[in-house]
């Protein structure tokens, strides 16, 4: 080994200790006679100490030329630090060397490689193997790895098996675009990479496998944003025997142990809501509970008064902020600018102050007197110095404007602490959802879900009333998991393609093999995947995944350091027996 100890892990009780440490170069500060080199590696900083009259010359010359992101190595005696540092592990010792060795000059940095650094976040993905050399972008990879080996230790202690799934798989029509891979041994053919191993996962439970849990990579051809990647990670996951709640209390502790172990943090309840209260109350199907402000309808005490809007509308929608009845006509009007926004698309806001004297200031005190707007309050549960704010529309468009506008709301009166959490299953959602493009129903999560028994008959009647075995775990309004109870016959399966819009052949050519397999004793089986890249960014604060990812992409899909993708050449298109028709197609 080129060193005897890290440069984290060296203390006051080594003092009077011989050492050799190896690392980069961070920083050298050169007094003339006195040189401090701080060197670092993953561990952490240690203070190396050259001082003329005590030291070799032709040391302190080699010091002095060191650059930053130099690696060396060095040798010498611990000891105790003159001017102490409490901000670092090893800030009550330094080194005073007596040799050192430059392993490998280097360039100068194209940005400061420390915790506030200078870099902007296209330089820093062009060089990413500098930027992971910071402490702030490495510990989330460490929270990465610690999240990785507590998942495993949990799974395994619950009896499930890691399994590995093939990656060059079917490409199937419903969800996602895939990503495809041609065959040059197979002409004209291609394989997909898998958006999920869920045909996979469920042939293991016909296999009898019990319980299979995989940390996967995925892949989804789609648009980019701060939480989704063209690859990702899942925590993949299936039970045989089981019903709902059994799935839901499994996973539930493996979100328990991961907080406690991690973060050390002790979740309290884990709330239950079904979908359709979710969109009533909050506008999505994800929300944050982090902070109250439920959505209150309005029709009955604001309608039919003349303000042509409201009666107009099919839905009058109000939230009640609390403590905001402060807010100035600048900070009203500028709320009024926000949900305008093409973004969002209100064509105005309603504001009712609750003000302290027991009456109310509104932006349509022309069409609504003082008991009108004391009934809009007494419907929202406000009181004396809150503020009320109102948007109307047709239904789903005037719930899933409220819907930001509460969750900005709680972002401007900062009820969106990152330090609490609040998880929630939400549940019952539908099983098909309509598709004006394709006109046709398209699976909410995916075809292999089972339907609620007791729905099953609505499937030839009214197939947008079927509620579906799934459930999706959100926390802080982030969906990070998501699952269902799946068919696991052959007719129902069938049944299910048919409403899909799949013919016999259709369904016969892509899942022909799952149908079969149910033949053979398919059991009683469900699962769950997580987004473990979500998770490890909610675990650590952030709202983007990306460092989180060693390597990732940015919002086009590419990777800007390897510059990928790429064109290839001629020789290998011919290989695949692919034909490009022009330049850029």
């Amino acid at each position: 080994m080129l060193r005897t100890h890290t440069c984290g892990e060296l203390r006051a009780e080594d003092i009077n200790t011989e050492v050799t440490l190896a690392g980069w170069v961070q920083r050298v500060r050169n007094k003339g006679g006195l040189i401090w080199v701080d060197l670092r590696d993953r561990y952490g900083v240690t203070q190396l100490i050259l001082e003329e009259g005590s030291t070799d010359e032709a040391l302190l010359k080699k010091a002095a030329s060191l650059g930053r992101e130099f690696v060396i190595q060095v040798e010498g005696t611990v000891i105790e630090r003159t001017s102490k540092n409490d901000k670092i592990p090893t800030g009550d010792i330094e080194i005073k060397a007596t040799s050192l060795e430059v392993l490998n000059r280097a360039k100068v940095p194209p940005f400061i490689i420390e915790d506030e650094t200078d870099g902007g976040e296209e330089l820093r993905m062009k060089y990413r193997y500098l930027d992971l050399r910071r402490n702030v972008v490495r510990n989330k990879l460490q929270l990465r790895h610690r999240m990785m080996q507590e998942t495993r230790k949990f799974m395994d202690g619950q009896d499930f098996i890691e399994v590995e799934t093939p990656v060059l798989i079917k490409s199937t029509p419903e969800g996602a675009r895939d990503f495809v891979v041609p065959s040059r041994v197979n002409p004209g053919e291609f394989y997909a990479l898998p958006q999920s191993p869920q045909t996979f996962k469920q042939l293991l439970m016909v296999s009898g496998f019990d319980r299979y849990f995989q940390i996967v990579k995925c892949f989804r051809d789609e648009d980019l944003r701060a939480d989704r990647q063209p690859e990702f990670t899942q925590i993949d996951c299936e039970m045989s025997f089981v019903e709902q709640e059994d799935v839901l209390n499994t996973f539930e502790g493996l979100v328990r142990h991961l907080f406690t172990q991690v973060k050390g943090v002790e979740l309290g309840e884990v709330e239950r809501m079904t979908f359709a209260d979710a969109m009533k109350y909050y506008g999505n199907d994800k929300p944050d509970l982090r902070f109250d402000m439920k959505f209150v309808e309005l029709n009955d005490v604001a309608q039919n008064k003349g303000f042509g809007v409201f009666d107009s509308a099919e839905l009058v929608l109000g939230i009640c902020a609390k403590g905001a009845g402060e807010y100035t006509r600048k900070q009203l009007d500028e709320l009024t600018n926000w949900v305008k926004r093409p973004q969002i698309g209100a064509k105005g806001l309603i504001y009712v102050k609750c003000n302290a004297d027991g009456s109310f200031k509104s932006s349509v005190d022309k069409f609504f007197n003082q008991d009108d707007l004391k009934a809009w309050a007494e419907k929202c549960g406000a009181e004396a110095g809150d503020l009320i704010l109102v948007l109307s529309g047709d239904k789903n468009t005037a719930r899933k404007q409220m819907s930001e506008l509460r969750l900005k709301m709680g972002e401007d009166l900062g009820l969106r602490d990152r330090e609490v959490f609040r998880p929630l299953w939400v549940m019952d959602f539908p099983l098909l959802e309509w598709d004006e493009e394709t006109a046709r129903f398209h699976a909410m999560h995916h075809p292999f879900t089972s339907p609620k028994a007791e729905d099953i008959p609505l499937l030839e009647t009214d197939p947008g009333a079927v509620r579906a075995n799934a459930y999706d775990l959100v926390i802080n309004g982030v969906e990070i998991g998501g699952g269902s109870i799946r068919i696991h016959d052959r007719a129902t399966q069938q049944l299910m393609f048919k409403h899909l819009g799949f013919t016999d052949e259709e369904a016969q050519k892509q899942f022909g093999f799952l149908m079969e397999a149910f033949e053979y004793g398919a059991p009683p089986h469900g699962g769950i995947a997580f987004g473990f890249d979500r998770l490890c960014a909610i675990f650590g604060g952030s709202d983007s995944i990306r460092d989180y990812i060693a390597f990732p992409k940015n919002n086009s899909g590419r990777d800007v350091m390897i510059d990928s993708p790429s064109s290839i050449a001629e020789d290998q298109l011919k290989e695949l027996h692919i034909k490009l028709e022009s330049k850029g197609i």
